[in-house]
């Protein structure tokens, strides 16, 4: 399986100068590109192929005034931000003719030099390297000084700088890896996840919610504030901009750093885990949308999804309409409606349940059934021959 390997780069001025010409040559093929085809479109002529577009937009506009500055910068690059473009178009079209799943897409976009991330990719054609001293070597850039956390466990095959809104450069290694089975265990775990704590276990354990994002709101208020009152152009809005962007990035490295802990604690102590799919993307239009947005479960799901396969652990996900709140987890009684205020409930059956770790073990006992019938288990119970004593219908009765 292919996985990112995020490390920090710190490219000194002149390299942060090509870097900036490198992204800006980028943005201006994969804009003209955009242009070309919406003109060909309004024109009534045929969609142009993409073997077409490179030859108009990179390899026959270096040879012209206006375009001549293209040759500065890695062709590599160039034909990448080409390649972005025909792959936003794909799924544009794979979306609108229904084969594509999940929300629709819409058509490729105009890239402006004044969004907040900025990337560029290299391929092996482009022949980047790792240099014996730890630095990573760009064509026409110059070996840029990185951070290494930890060695790559193979050879990447491509590489993508990046600048963020904080104004911080990045290089994400794509590199293929084969799966690191942990030994077998016998635990077994349901999460459910929530607002008031952060994920609830099956066997009672409750995690909190570190709310990061609640937690650096007063920090935030008071850089908002100051870049308010800055003059719109100026030095000073840059600066302000800058401190507020380096906020929210602190936020999310810190909610990301708490996602990989848990997600790996997890993984590492049961054999399967059973979450539910939320629909998160519903529940971000609510209310309660800046609490969700700043829990992050779409990003946490997606960890453990990734690590139970690199690590041979059992993933599953749960229907979000299964009903793991008010079904009672000891007879198998679903009760009536039931508000989010309810944090407790006793069932008729005498059973006094605490909402949230109720439903994961409503979800734990639905992962399992739902695998057993995935490795060959029986969805039904098996055809039962009917007695000569029972009573019967005749064929056509209503």
């Amino acid at each position: 399986m292919q996985l990112r390997y995020n490390v920090r780069l710190y490219p000194t001025p002149g390299q942060r100068q090509a870097l900036a010409r490198a992204f800006g040559c980028a943005r201006v093929v994969f804009n003209d590109g955009l242009r070309a085809r919406q003109d060909t479109r309004e024109q009534g002529l045929p969609y142009i192929c993409d073997g077409d577009l490179s030859k108009q937009v990179i390899t026959e506009a270096k040879t012209t005034p206006q375009r001549a500055w293209l040759g500065d910068v890695s062709s590599v690059v160039l034909q990448q931000a080409l390649a972005d473009l025909n792959t936003a178009y794909r799924n544009f079209f794979t979306s609108v003719t229904g084969r594509r799943k999940g929300s629709k897409v819409g058509p490729p976009r105009f890239r402006s030099k004044r969004d907040n991330r900025q990337a560029i990719r290299f391929t092996k054609n482009a022949r980047f390297s790792i240099t014996a001293g730890g630095k990573l070597r760009l064509p026409k850039i110059g070996d840029v000084d990185v951070r290494w956390s930890r060695d790559l466990p193979a050879e990447p095959s491509s590489v993508t700088v990046i600048k963020d809104s904080a104004g911080r450069y990045f290089a994400s290694f794509v590199v293929e890896v084969a799966e690191q089975p942990l030994p077998p265990v016998e635990p077994e775990a349901g999460i459910d996840l929530g607002l008031s704590a952060f994920a609830v276990l099956s066997d009672g354990r409750k995690i909190d919610a570190p709310r990061f994002l609640r937690r650096a709101e007063k920090k935030l208020k008071k850089l908002q504030r100051a870049l308010s009152r800055k003059e719109k152009g100026s030095n000073n809005r840059a600066k302000a901009r800058q401190g507020v962007a380096r906020q929210h990035a602190k936020v999310a490295d810190a909610r990301r750093e708490f996602h990989h802990q848990l997600s790996t604690r997890l993984i590492r102590d049961n054999q399967a885990i059973y979450v539910e799919d939320l629909a998160v993307a519903g529940l971000a239009r609510t209310r309660l949308a800046k609490s969700v947005h700043d829990a992050g479960w779409s990003a946490f799901v997606g960890m453990l999804e990734y690590k139970a396969r690199l690590y041979g652990r059992a993933f599953h996900r749960i229907n979000r309409w299964f009903p793991s709140s008010k079904l009672c987890s000891e007879c198998g009684t679903v009760a009536g409606t039931m508000p989010l205020d309810v944090r407790s409930w006793t069932c008729p059956c005498g059973a006094v349940h605490d909402r949230d770790v109720n439903a994961a073990k409503n979800i734990l006992a639905a992962g399992r059934a739902d695998r057993l019938n995935a490795c060959g288990g029986q969805v039904r119970p098996p055809h039962q021959v009917a007695q000569p004593e029972e009573a019967g219908s005749l064929r056509g009765a209503a």
